[in-house]
Order: C-alpha cells, then structure tokens, then sequence
C-alpha cells in the first residue's frame, strides 16, 4: 500500500516508533517524577505541584487502594472530576495500583452514570462533592463499593481551599444536597495510604490502562479498551509529530479541555508529563474572562482546545492583548476547524491552529497537520508516525487515494475493542487490524487528508450529498457569524433540504443575508433554505457543536408542524 503522506512529512518527523518503549505508562510516569522531580507538574488556581508531590500523592492513593479498599490489579476504578490538581493524583494512582481508569463526565445524568459504572463493574470511584448528588440517587444499582470523595478546594493550600469551597457550595450553590454513607475524604485517603506500603505489581504493554467510553451521542456509550502499549504508542506519536517544535523540560502547555476527555488525557497530560511539562490546569473554561486572567498570569508556550473554545477567545478583547511570544505550539481537535476561526488565531497569535483528528478507539490521535504548515489547509493533516491510513466504500473495497471514502486506520494505538462487546467489536475493526472511522474523507496528491463528514451526518439533497461541515465553514465565513451548525430538514421534493442554526456576532445580520452569503460561496443545491437564529448552540461537555441535537429538535418541530397542516 502507497503512503503518499511520508514525502510530506518534516524532515525531523520519524516514519516510525517504538510503542514498547516503555513497558507501561507506570514506566514512563516514574521516569519523568525522576528526571523532573522538582519542576512544577501541575497548576490549578494559582496552587503548584511539583513531579516530585505527584508522585509522592499518587503512590499514596495508590497504596490506599491495594490496602485499605483491598482492590485488586485489573478492578476498575472511576474518575469524576473537572480539571484539578486531584485528577493527575487519582489517575496515577489508579494506574501504579494496577488498575483501569474509567473516566465519567461529570455532567452525566443518573441514568448515564448507572449505565456507565454497571457496563464498566466499577469498584471504586473517586468523585467531586458538587456531583455526589448524582452518584446518591444510583449508586445502590451499582457494583460501587467505595467512594473517594473530594472538593474543589481539597488539593489547593487550606486557607484558600476553604475559602474556595465556602465560595462554591454556599454563595453559588454549586453542591446540591448529598447523602453518601461511608464515603472518605481524598484528603484522608492520602493520608492513611503515606502509611500504608505500595507494592507495585508487575505491568505489561498489554495490561489494560482504561475504559474510555465514547460519548454515547450514536446509542449506548461503549467503552473502548486502551491498553498501556496504545497509550504509550499514541503518546509517542503525538510526540514524534510535535516534538520538534517542544523542548523538554521547558513547555507550558494549557488544558483548557477536560482531561476526562481522551484528547486531553494523551496530548497534554500523558505528552506533556512524558516531556517533564508544566500542565495549568483551567477548572471551567466556559468562564472566558477567568481563563483570559489565568493566561495572563502564566507565558503558557502552547494550547490544545476545539474550534469553539479558540473562537471564544479571538472574539475576546483582554485575549488578543496577551504575550504570544513564547508560544510555539496550538492544536485544535475534536471537531473541524473553521477556516475563519484559524486565520484571525493566526492573525492574533502568529501561530497557526493546527488540526488535528482523532477518535476515542485510537487513544486518539490518528491525524494533524505538520508542524511546518504554511496556510490553513482545512486538511485534518497526516497520518502520525507508524499509522496507516486508506480509503474504502461502502462495500469495504479498497479506492485510490484520489477518491472519495470511508477512512480506515491501522496502528498501535488503535483499541483492543469495545468492553465486552464483541460483535460491536467485529463492526468496525477488520480480521487484520483495520479500524472503520465511519468518517468520509479524500486524500490530496501530497497525502494531506481532508474530511468530508460523518456518515450519519450527511445531508442527501436531490441525490447529490451534502456536507454540513463545508457549509458551516462557509457561513462562518460572513464576519456577522459568531457559531453555525448545519443539518438537513425532510422535503417532499428534494429529499433533504440544508438547514443552518446560526449564533450572530453582530445584531443586524438577517436570514436573507446569511442565505446571499452562501449563494456567492456555495452551488445551488448546498444552498440553505432555512435558517434559524439562536443564543447558543447546543453543545457536549468538551464544547464540540452537537447536530445530532438539532436534528432531533427540527424534526419534532417539523412533524408537528406537518400534523397542524
């Protein structure tokens, strides 16, 4: 098989890695609190932790729960926190105890969480005190024995951790009412485990490090199997991609994203831990102004965010007066990258937004763009290094590079399978290791990869397809657009006709406006026929614009309105 992407590869970009580099994540970790031991790890509120109190905490979590919970190599333990100083303790401690990290979104209802701790058989979860409620209402139909409860302001020094919490639970009501019988305090956890031994079990490559579920958002959440050599591999790949441009020991990297997220966890804790980093940690990035003032404070030298994150921040005034100068690195994944969102970031920041591609199955980077781009490419880029890529149709029949298709990837980082879901397994990865990304795509002739869509969100107008990605980045294009989301609406004619949802940046901007905006970009039939103006667009938890929503909320709007008819 040809791969036309290796001649675009920067000269200092390797074809290949080796995932068995490190025997386990535990290896690499323990290398770097070595190596890095009195460099600050982690930042969150203006509280710094070195490698060395990382790896003093995480061992003495990690040897509460082999001792105090008795909890065994391979038992699942979950992790539902926003980004604090306890995650990176939690998580490591979990991992150098032997155990799988099941990451939960803390926002999740009731039935999500029940679904999630039952499909996973979690033991012990670890859990912020402003989400105990949730964990209250299900926890008796769960296999949850345990439960490791902390607050905001538990890891930051106490003074201002009780001010923190005073703040959060009783002047902004953000901790409803909880009843948790036999829940200990992570402060006590570490505190017991400092004197209880640690004995760190044998760990291989093929040990698995986490259950990570996919977001749920196309049926039951599953939960992908990622073993330590995937995680290991795909660290390495980020790191054979990118590091070039980042110097060891050197880097502050902004994580902004939650580290729940698998973009999050293996770019910027697992790389940058990997590179002896600093991590500052943002709590609630959807508070722009907080984040501008956190920035301010730190010469962060790059970024990871989704396209709407950065897009909040160049339309922030206190943003666009920062210090770039130490910036190096900024990577946009997790959803497309809008043309106009990345050229007024290169126009403020002097560094390009690079896109990059990934999926929850591939721990997950599988694509980014080089580090040496020149222009905005609208590319999902190439293939990191010792990653395969080609194009299939419908019926699994190999294509040309130069067609159009469903991407399919072949490498270390791709999943195991999906947790105990064998036939869902068999669905998309084939007898010899190549996985369906169920997104459509087409390569260019020096191998850089655009993407078309998602299958399932193509819209079929008159039987030609439609792309909503290309839409919206033309509607954004229309300076008077702050957010756009295609989809397509039922018709009786056409089959589907293009509807768009737009946020304005700008009060006057009309329909009949948005619409001529897309007649002098689009041909006729990509055309929108309707338009919808809203306040915001319905979003997941790392802010990446959910269709699926609007496309539910149109059609119960439409078969109404068929029934009135």
């Amino acid at each position: 098989m040809d791969k036309p992407w290796l001649s675009r590869y920067p000269s200092d970009v390797p074809e290949s890695i080796n995932p068995d580099q490190y025997l386990s994540l535990v290896e690499m970790f323990e290398q770097s609190a070595r190596q890095y031991a009195d460099q600050p790890a982690f930042i969150n509120m203006g509280s710094v932790m070195t490698y060395r109190k990382l790896e003093e905490r995480s061992r003495a979590f990690a040897a509460y729960l082999q001792n105090e919970l008795k909890l065994k190599k391979g038992d699942r333990v979950a992790l539902m926190m926003p980004n604090l100083l306890q995650y990176p303790v939690a998580l490591f401690g979990i991992l150098r105890a032997g155990m799988i990290a099941v990451n939960v979104n803390p926002l999740y209802t009731p039935r999500e969480l029940e679904h999630q701790l039952n499909d996973a058989d979690v033991r012990a979860i670890v859990i912020v005190s402003n989400f105990a409620n949730t964990l209250e209402q299900i926890v008796a139909n769960t296999a949850v024995k345990h439960v490791v409860l902390t607050s905001l302001g538990q890891m930051l020094p106490r003074a201002k951790g009780t001010v923190v919490d005073f703040v959060v639970k009783y002047i902004k009501g953000m901790v409803p009412k909880y009843n948790l019988p036999g829940a200990i305090s992570m402060r006590k956890a570490l505190h017991k485990g400092r004197r209880l031994q640690y004995v760190k079990p044998f760990m291989s490559g093929e040990d698995i490090a986490f259950l990570q579920y996919t977001g749920g958002t196309t049926g039951v959440a599953k939960g992908a199997i990622l073993t330590h050599r995937n995680m290991v591999a795909n660290v390495l790949q980020a790191k054979g991609a990118y590091g070039p441009v980042l110097r060891e020991g050197r880097e502050l990297v902004v994580t902004a994203l939650p580290l729940y997220h698998v973009f999050a966890l293996t770019v910027n804790c697992l790389l940058f831990i990997e590179m002896g980093a600093q991590n500052l940690l943002i709590t609630n990035p959807r508070d722009i102004p907080g984040f501008v003032k956190e920035l301010q404070k730190h010469p962060f030298t790059a970024i990871t965010g989704v396209n709407t994150l950065f897009n909040a921040l160049v339309n922030n005034e206190d943003f666009r007066e920062l210090d770039f100068s130490n910036m190096t690195l900024s990577v946009g994944g997790g959803m497309a990258v809008q043309r106009a969102v990345a050229e007024k970031w290169k126009k403020i920041t002097g560094i390009h937004l690079l896109e990059g591609y990934g999926l929850t199955e591939c721990s997950p980077l599988v694509t980014g763009n080089p580090y040496d781009l020149v222009d905005y490419s609208g590319a999902i880029g190439l293939p990191v290094p010792s990653t395969e890529a080609r194009i299939v149709d419908e019926e699994g029949n190999v294509l040309p590079f130069d067609q159009t298709g469903e991407l399919q990837v072949r490498g270390p980082q791709v999943m195991q399978g999906y947790w105990q879901r064998p036939e869902a397994t068999r669905e998309v990865i084939d007898q010899d290791g190549w996985l369906s990304t169920g997104d459509i795509v087409r390569f260019d002739e020096l191998g850089m990869i655009y993407i078309v869509d998602r299958k399932k969100d193509m819209i079929l107008v008159s039987g030609f397809n439609v792309y909503p990605n290309e839409i919206e980045d033309v509607v954004a294009l229309n300076s008077k657009v702050l957010e756009v989301a295609a989809i397509g609406q039922s018709h009786e004619v056409s089959g589907e006709v293009v509807k768009v949802y737009v946020v304005k940046s700008d009060a006057s901007l009309t329909k009949d406006e948005v619409i001529a905006h897309c007649r002098q970009h689009l041909t006729g039939y990509k055309v929108p026929k309707l338009v919808e103006f809203r306040d915001e667009l319905p979003k997941s938890n790392v802010g990446k614009i959910l269709r699926r929503v609007l496309r539910e909320e149109n059609e119960a709007q439409h078969a109404e309105q068929r029934k009135s008819a």
